[in-house]
């Protein structure tokens, strides 16, 4: 556990990050189901979850604030009359929560051969789009009009 109280009393506006800093160190390490996130261009990142054994209809997906949230419930089993002798694909419920920066949305969402892939875009609003400064130069001589006598 850190102490942020330090740089609370000395900086504005970064009490989002301490908190971010601060549920990294806490959370559980949870390795089920694996993931990847991907960089797909400079402003386009994919998630992609292995969900072997969960449908559409198990998966929720839920984006609130900048907080992703991917759980899955699986379904109760559909033919009772059929006994597992061994169970390796996992079925348990999962929550996994990912943390999107500013101006990163979730643009879609799709699942093949037991994948998840959640698409993300990062928007930029144009005031915060870089734009070029012209540059006026005083090398024009002014001119001065004045009143005849």
């Amino acid at each position: 556990m850190f102490d942020y109280s330090p740089f609370n009393r000395s900086s504005v506006g970064f009490d989002r990050l301490f908190r971010l800093l601060d549920e990294a160190a806490n959370v559980e390490n949870q390795a089920w189901p694996p993931y990847n996130i991907e960089r797909l261009g400079e402003n386009d990142y994919r998630i992609t979850i292995a969900v072997a054994g969960f449908g559409p209809s198990d998966i929720a997906i839920e984006s609130k604030g900048n907080t992703l949230t991917v759980s899955g419930k699986k379904a109760e089993k559909a033919d009772p009359s059929v006994e597992v002798l061994h169970q390796g694909i996992a079925g348990r419920s999962f929550e996994r929560r990912f943390q999107l920066a500013d101006y990163v949305e979730v643009k879609g969402a799709d699942m093949a051969n037991g994948l998840l892939h959640i698409a993300l875009v990062r928007v930029l609003p144009e005031a915060m789009k870089p734009r070029q400064i012209a540059i006026n130069s005083g090398d024009k001589p002014k001119a001065i009009e004045a009143k005849a006598a």
